[in-house]
Order: structure tokens, then sequence, then C-alpha cells
């Protein structure tokens, strides 16, 4: 898992004024609320600086959050303004959490998660057709899986299950091949496109469909699959009906469990009589996924990218793969980003730097939960999650120890 994205974490309508809510991401719990003067929305940790309480149980009141436990009040900011058992005293420095920047756009709610400047973070796709209610009709839903999100990510632009997972759906077991595709490559990107031979579309879609031909000589539709780091995708299907496109965020709750977010949009059947049957179909395609992905192993992807094979058809896949170990040589996992307590239960929380702790060099020492490594610290091992410099040395020195008892 990844900081210094974008994350988008709710659909905006279901962050309700007045009340707060509590979100996980990256193995971190959040509060979001609206503020009283502008209904904008705050995203800050969930956890009371005082004695831990979670913010979420607590109350709104005008542009604060209210802690449940002992009251006191948090600005926007993240920084406490009233402790109400002392109120004639100063409020300590450190009585402060991390508060994160958010957007909303394209009907979620986006918190960045991380520290670093605004003009360094990567940007937020652009998925401004979600916005287009003249020429696409869309539904939206929610899906839980118990998979790390990186398998469902690569899941979901693998273009060779299809014929098999999804066989009558929209993949045609008596084509399976995969043809040459086009690819588009940016930084932050990878989207791929070919035709494939859908199969015979079933239900109300398959009475207007155009395309009646059997399964194998049905000619081809145009299938796009598009990733954005670190968790987002996009699947673009061109029908013989209209464009269909289901965006879908993979909301890493934390290393093996998953929200899926999506919005799918459909540029025919455009009324509302239709909604249900298109959020049927998107379900369809989870559940079927989910019955594969759930049982793969490992349930984390290797960091070397040799452990699994690769072909031709997995190229998204793979680059997808050297991208994040890039990222880990940045320095962008979050797995050092835990706080730790005693004993063997409830021994971690996850508090991801926001950007006040480099932005506002004033607070650099105002931060009572520190960032540590949470495994050295519980078991004196090294940390899982190397860089390609460090996994390079230790196989250096597994070499000169082969080569010495040789």
């Amino acid at each position: 898992m990844f900081k210094n994205f974008w994350y988008a974490v709710e659909f905006t309508d279901d962050v309700v004024a007045g009340k707060p809510m509590k979100v996980k991401v990256l193995g971190q719990q959040l509060v979001l609320y609206r503020k009283g003067s502008d209904n904008s929305v705050v995203a800050m940790s969930d956890l009371c600086v005082h004695r831990g309480a979670a913010l979420s149980d607590g109350e709104v009141k005008g542009d604060c959050v209210v802690c449940p436990y002992h009251g006191w009040e948090y600005e926007p900011d993240g920084a406490v303004s009233r402790i109400p058992a002392h109120p004639d005293k100063g409020i300590p420095r450190k009585a402060r959490v991390d508060s994160y920047p958010t957007l909303e756009q394209y009907g979620f709610v986006w918190v960045y998660m991380g520290d670093l400047p605004e003009e360094e973070r990567p940007p937020i796709p652009d998925w401004s057709l979600v916005n287009d209610t003249v020429n696409y009709r869309a539904v939206r839903g929610s899906f839980l899986w118990k998979s790390n999100y990186e398998r469902i990510l690569e899941n979901g632009v693998d273009v060779a299950h299809t014929p098999f997972v999804h066989g009558g759906v929209f993949g045609n077991p008596e084509k399976p091949e995969v043809p040459d595709y086009a690819v588009e490559e940016t930084e932050w990107s990878c989207k791929i496109s070919v035709e494939l031979h859908p199969p015979k579309s079933k239900g109300m879609w398959g009475f207007i469909n155009p395309n009646k031909q059997d399964l194998a000589n049905r000619p081809p539709v145009k299938v796009s699959n598009t990733w954005w780091l670190p968790n987002m995708i996009l699947l673009e299907i061109e029908t013989p009906m209209g464009p269909l496109k289901i965006y879908d965020v993979n909301i890493p709750i934390d290393e093996d469990t998953t929200l899926v977010k999506f919005i799918a949009l459909r540029g025919f059947f455009k009324g509302a009589w239709a909604d249900a049957d298109a959020r049927r179909r998107v379900f369809k395609v989870l559940y079927e996924d989910q019955a594969i992905v759930d049982a793969v192993r490992p349930e984390l992807l290797p960091f070397d990218l040799s452990a699994e094979l690769h072909v031709k058809s997995d190229y998204n896949a793979t680059l997808y793969r050297r991208r994040r170990q890039e990222l880990i040589d940045m320095g962008w996992s979050v797995e050092g980003n835990t706080i730790v307590g005693e004993g063997p239960a409830r021994v971690e929380a996850r508090v991801i730097p926001s950007p006040a702790r480099k932005g506002v060099p004033e607070l650099a020492s105002a931060w009572n939960f520190k960032e540590v490594r949470s495994r050295q610290i519980l078991d004196g091992r090294a940390h899982q999650v190397m860089t390609t410099s460090e996994r390079e040395a230790i196989d250096a020195e597994t070499v000169a120890e082969a080569a010495t008892k040789n």
C-alpha cells in the first residue's frame, strides 16, 4: 500500500452534513465530516491524541469535530481548540492530529494521504464523463472483497481471463485468443485497447442487440482497460448498442480487505427503468471475479517480478508491478507509518503524515503520533518491504556466502 496519492474513499452524497463518518484506508482510520460554515469535507486521523478515542463517534460542532470521550474539540486543521476539563489552561502544542487535503470530484470524496506539497502530488485522473448526464446514464455501487487491492486491480485489467471467468457475460469461450493491442502509457497510468469477440447478449440487451451472429463469427468490439496508480481502473466496451464505461476505485482498507466503489456509465437504455438491470450485471461480474481472486495465492503480489510467470497478454499487469517497485524505491510504502502499543492484541494503529508535518516547519516537533516501523519494534526484524538497492545488497551477500561455502 502506498501513501502520497489521492484516494477516493466515499461517494460524495454519502457524507452527510452534521454527522461524522468513519472510513478506513491504508490501514488507517479516518473521520470525515462536513464543515458547518461551507459544507466542505474535512478528513483527519480518527484517533484522539488524548486517549485514542474515535472522533467519528463524536459530533460536529460548527466547523469542529468533538471527541466523544472527554469532549476535546478539533479544528479542521487537526488542532485542538478546546479542552473542557481545563478551560482556563493553554492548549498543549502536541494537541493535534493529522488533517488531510480533500476534493469532491466525479461523485467521490478524494483524500490526499501523504505529506507532499501540492505541486508534487500525483494527479487525480480525468473522469469528467461521470458528470455527462446527457449522453450517459450512471449507476453506482460498493462491493467488499477479502482480497488485496493489487490482486483485484490486476484482475480488473486482465483481458485474457474473460472467456473463462466471464464466459457468456462478456467473455467468449470460443474466441479466447488475445490479439495484438494498442498501448498508451503515462507516468501514472497504462491503457491497452484490443478487439475481442463478444458472446451473445442475454435479457433485454440481447433483445435489441443488432449483433445476432453465432459466437464464432460474431464481429469484434473494442475493449479498453486502464489503470491509474495506485488503485483505479476504467473498463470501456464499445457494445453494439452503445458505449459502456465502468470506473472503479479499489480502496485498500488494509492488506487483505478491499472496498470497491464503482460508477458504471451506459450510452444506451438511458431510462431509470434499466438501472436495476445495469447494476445487477456489474455485480454478477464482481461475484465471478471474487470467486477466483479470493483463492489466489500468495494473497499479496510478490516483490520479485520473476516469482510468477508472465506472458505477452500480461503487459498491463507487469508494467503495474514495475511501477509499484519504483514507488517502493521512492519510499512511498506505508509500512513504516505505524504506532505501536504493548501486548499481543491491538498493538498497531497506522498514522500517515499529513502535509502540515513538512509544510509548517514550526510544527515539526508538535506531533505526538510519530512514524515508526512496527515490525522492527515488535520483533526486531528488518522491514519486509525492501527497495531494489536493499534487495540487491542482500542478493550480493547471499552469493558471496555461497561462494565462501563452496
